[in-house]
């Protein structure tokens, strides 16, 4: 998901870093790495809100911009609802048919954005 975003992501607005890694576990989030399928958490910079699931995709829609915003039409669907459809999509994620399972090293451009 990193690097599909990454891509994406052309103003460089996106920073990345791992929910088990210890920036995440000085800000708490690493219990969200804890469960089933995969968690999403976006601390927004500009006023501190961390945001998770259907919202944080929600909130990226915003940062990668274009088209992308179209996915910002989601908000007014009640959140249970929404997350629900998210944990769907992240528990089946490594079985989508275009996934490439292969995990490269990072280009120094994005190796600039991911914080430990």
């Amino acid at each position: 998901m990193v690097c599909w975003v990454a891509r994406r992501d052309k103003r460089g607005r996106v920073d990345f870093a791992p929910l088990q890694g210890g920036l995440s576990r000085e800000m708490g989030f690493s219990r969200h790495a804890e469960g089933t399928g995969g968690t999403m958490v976006l601390l927004r910079e500009t006023d501190g809100a961390v945001v998770t699931r259907s919202d944080a995709v929600i909130e990226l829609a915003r940062a990668l911009g274009g088209a992308w915003n179209i996915l910002r039409l989601m908000k007014p669907v009640p959140r249970f609802l929404r997350d629900a459809v998210y944990q769907y999509a992240a528990d089946r994620r490594h079985r989508l048919p275009w996934r490439n399972d292969a995990c490269g090293l990072p280009d120094p451009r994005l190796s600039a954005r991911l914080r430990e």
